[in-house]
């Protein structure tokens, strides 16, 4: 009950899932400049394909799964291939500009990477709506926990699963009987 009321108290929605996000400080040409960067670490050739899941990754934000991304990019350009998706999703997040997450054992989704310092996550188990919110107050408290418990904590990640307030809302006519 208390943990409930401190998030409430404190929940600050940073972005919905319909909601754009930016690309990385910088802009677009720096979320070029870091790729481009990784792909002649590893050898591999820029592409008008791989700009293209990029930018439309960006342009997405909040946290998006492969699937949707595949059907923006497309909306976009019908040739490219789903694997040219998941690929450069890869190289992605192997170079810093996107962070993979799986929520409760689901399917990857990504989010852009330095948006905003560390947040934690509320995950809606009907709708599949993910809120992010950061809390000083939990961060403080986890920390200390660790440090009671002799414990360097070197990373972790909060998730919260429930029902958002839409999905809570009952139905119209639901309950009433005839």
């Amino acid at each position: 009950m208390i943990m409930r009321t401190v998030i409430n108290m404190s929940l600050q929605r940073t972005r919905s899932r319909d909601e754009a996000a930016a690309p990385p400080q910088g802009g677009a040409a720096a979320f070029r400049a870091a790729l481009g960067a990784h792909l002649e670490r590893r050898g591999l050739k820029h592409s008008r394909q791989r700009e293209l899941v990029a930018e439309v990754f960006f342009a997405a934000g909040g946290h998006v799964a492969v699937d949707p991304l595949v059907q923006r990019v497309r909306a976009a350009d019908p040739r490219v291939s789903v694997a040219t998706v998941y690929r450069t999703m890869k190289l992605l997040a192997e170079c810093g500009l996107a962070v993979p997450r799986q929520f409760d054992g689901g399917q990857t989704r990504y989010e852009p990477a330095g948006l905003r310092a560390h947040h934690d996550h509320l995950i809606c188990t009907a709708c599949g709506e993910i809120v992010e919110f950061a809390n000083e107050r939990i961060e403080a408290l986890q920390a200390r926990v660790a440090r009671s418990h002799g414990f360097e904590v070197e990373t972790h990640k909060l998730e919260l699963y429930g029902r958002c307030a839409r999905c809570r809302r009952p139905a119209r006519g639901a309950g009433v009987r005839p």
